[in-house]
């Protein structure tokens, strides 16, 4: 351009520029529903015509709302432009009433296709369809979860009052009872160590140790979740390491009251010793108010944390690697799982009631993983960013997700016996410091006050998500939470196409599904298809005790 007219042009100050860029990015907008349209329907017809039955797959319920769209905008689009050069021929031989009719149908047409176009698209985003089960479920009764709910157990009356782990808040009888009853229900048994014995005998024939129980000596190891306490968190949550006191101290960290019926379970009913019992979070600080009312019972039970110090154990690196199954992880430190999980025979997962409103979307058995591996501090420098894959992230359907790989690992999920859901205060994490009162029945207004039982990784999460984006209408809402659970349940054949092996060095040995996913059927009945006799997905056992005092 010559100097001469740009010297001439106006000056383009900041509003200009904002008005120019948005009118750029509504142009991009544009053009980008055709595009994914077309590749979406692209997509669906070549994954779907040689297999129809590949038509349930989750990505598949994703990409044919697009597709279906992109199809109603082309058909819209051509009878507009028809209707319009109709028009103009009309209009030019003096035939207004049929000029003006067809102006009509393109202006209908138009308008027609945009409230279709636009409702597909919404529903695209992590599209649910209710009782449509994908996965191989796992379990004695297969995609079993227990959901053991009594308002007894709680009785705090929010900030101010206390703190609700307190024992005059939090009644340990009560959570002793559930602890019980979903131990017995889940494994069908009617007392404790006849279903203990056959969780773990289940458990060693299917991982090919043959048909026993639990032996002395074998020992277990329980995760527990202390975000609350996490050592990058230290000068909030703890006033600091020489002390170990809470500071907010009615973080959403899992009771000492479940830790306390679950221990009571392995060592009174399973038989195990105290010592070959370890409990913790390798990430966090094990704090003296939990620590204090555990060890008072318990006093030879290893308390797992992140330094070790008064009395507890640090958590320290095994030689075991930890591979991610994504090429972005090539250049990065290798992780390696902790010494107590390699030397731990069982573990237990016992997780938190939580959604997870900066990065996840809803925090449950998978995410509590993330306090697995054992990592040196300043936020883990040099390793493998394990947020980058995770929804907020990366959103919608059909992506690696980090989980998948935790979940699958021969140290982790492949040592788990048993998935636990602490719910009896669920909250909101790193959005806020307390729990929340729930107003969806049948909490009414009250705490959660429930505890969820499992042998199956993937089903106890999908029920724990349902429950979570019923009540909440914020994280667990945000395209791609659900996704991990898609891709766990078809890991041997991800949306993604992901080569799912944590524990190999390249491609070697895929994982296979790791439980069954599904969405329940309504919020009133929460019913799956094992309940429905419908499908082989879910079954959601209700052990519902109403308030003796309220």
């Amino acid at each position: 351009m010559p100097l001469s007219t740009r010297e001439h042009m106006p000056s383009v100050g900041p509003r200009t520029a904002k008005r120019s860029g948005g009118k750029r990015r509504r142009h991009w907008s544009m053009l980008m529903f055709p595009i994914i349209g077309l590749l979406s329907l692209i997509w669906f017809l070549v994954r779907v015509f040689p297999k129809p039955s590949r038509a349930t797959y989750p990505c598949q319920r994703v990409a044919f709302p697009l597709a279906s769209g992109f199809v109603t905008w082309l058909v819209g689009a051509t009878v507009s432009i028809a209707a319009i050069r109709k028009a103009k021929r009309s209009f030019a031989r003096s035939r207004c009433v049929i000029g003006v009719v067809m102006v009509a149908v393109a202006i209908g047409a138009v308008c027609l296709t945009e409230c279709i176009t636009t409702h597909d698209t919404a529903l695209a985003a992590d599209k649910l369809v209710a009782n449509a089960p994908v996965g191989v479920a796992k379990g004695i009764y297969p995609g079993r979860v227990v959901w053991a709910h009594n308002p007894d157990a709680t009785d705090w009356g929010g900030p101010g009052d206390g703190h609700w782990w307190e024992s005059i808040h939090t009644n340990q009888a009560v959570v002793d009872q559930m602890m019980a009853r979903a131990i017995r229900t889940l494994a069908g048994e009617t007392n404790s160590a006849a279903a203990w014995d056959k969780l773990f005998k289940h458990f060693n024939k299917t991982h090919g140790r043959g048909n026993v129980g639990y032996e002395s000596g074998e020992k277990i190891l329980v995760k527990v979740n202390f975000v609350g306490c996490i050592q990058v968190w230290s000068r909030r949550e703890v006033v600091n390491v020489e002390d170990y006191n809470l500071r907010g101290r009615d973080y959403m960290n899992t009771s000492p009251q479940m830790i306390i019926a679950l221990l009571r379970q392995l060592v009174n009913e399973v038989g195990a010793k105290q010592a070959d019992v370890t409990v913790g979070d390798t990430l966090c600080y094990f704090p003296n108010e939990y620590y204090d009312m555990c060890r008072k019972e318990f006093p030879e039970v290893r308390y797992l944390e992140f330094l070790g110090k008064f009395g507890r154990t640090a958590a320290k690196p095994s030689s075991v690697p930890f591979y991610w199954s994504t090429p972005d992880a090539a250049d990065k430190k290798t992780d390696y799982v902790p010494q107590s999980y390699v030397e731990a025979s069982y573990l237990i997962n016992l997780a938190n009631l939580k959604s997870h409103n900066d990065q996840a979307g809803i925090t449950l058995c998978a995410k509590n993983h993330y306090g697995s591996l054992a990592r040196k501090p300043a936020r883990f420098a040099g390793y493998y960013d394990m947020h980058k894959d995770l929804p907020f992230n990366t959103p919608g359907m059909g992506h690696y997700r980090t989980l998948v790989d935790l979940m699958g690992h021969k140290h982790l999920g492949g040592k788990t016996i048993l998935y636990l859901i602490d719910g009896l205060y669920a909250g909101k994490h790193a959005k806020e410091r307390a729990p929340r009162k729930w107003k969806s029945p049948p909490f009414n207004g009250d705490w959660t006050s429930s505890l969820f039982a499992s042998q199956d990784p993937v089903a106890i999460d999908s029920v724990g998500f349902d429950f979570l984006r019923t009540e909440w209408d914020d994280a667990p809402h945000r395209s791609g939470t659900v996704d991990y659970l898609v891709e766990a349940a078809l890991a041997n054949d991800p949306p993604s196409g992901t080569f799912y092996d944590p524990n190999h060095k390249g491609n070697v040995a895929r994982l296979e599904s790791l439980g069954a996913h599904e969405t329940w059927s309504n919020t009133k009945d929460k019913q799956y298809s094992r309940n429905l006799g419908t499908g082989k997905g879910i079954e959601l056992v209700k052990l519902m005790e109403l308030s003796s005092t309220r």
